[in-house]
């Protein structure tokens, strides 16, 4: 596992690892990253280009151990993950998983973030982190691992 895949800048490395999923994929993380930053723009975000996943999180600090929710990528689809998803309130019970911690939703439109039902996770998930977000600022972009080896980021034709 690496930390960088060489000396290009890192929006030029997170391009790179988007481009290895199909079309309708890559424009659906571009999407979701762009209305993320936009509601969350002091957060950092954290890539792992990892062997299951390619995910996107993002933290009020450099630390992952802070994260709060992320966008988790696969060949299959892309989704929200809310990293302490189990102690969100969810009324109308659209948290998939059963783990002990994180839950997350499948996505298909970046305009599901706009849900007033997904917006309340969102808005719970920010007011439960243990540390909170700066009022002021910008987040940085951090390239956090790339794994060598990798599950395909593409449906395989059949």
């Amino acid at each position: 596992m690496k930390t960088k895949t060489d000396n290009c800048d890192t929006e030029t490395q997170l391009k790179r690892f988007i481009a290895k999923f199909d079309p309708p994929h890559q424009t659906l993380i571009r999407a979701v990253r762009k209305a993320l930053r936009k509601r969350l723009p002091t957060a950092y975000e954290m890539v792992y280009d990892n062997y299951n996943f390619f995910v996107i999180g993002y933290s009020p600090t450099e630390r992952p151990s802070d994260a709060i929710l992320s966008v988790a990528a696969a060949a299959n689809g892309v989704g929200l993950c809310f990293l302490h998803g189990a102690r969100l309130p969810d009324p109308k019970k659209i948290l998939l998983g059963s783990g002990k911690q994180t839950r997350f939703i499948r996505l298909e439109s970046a305009t599901e973030l706009a849900r007033p039902d997904v917006e309340a996770l969102i808005a719970a998930a920010i007011q439960q982190a243990k540390t909170p977000l700066r009022a002021s600022g910008r987040g940085k972009l951090i390239i956090r691992s790339v794994s060598d080896k990798q599950r395909p980021r593409r449906k395989s034709a059949k």
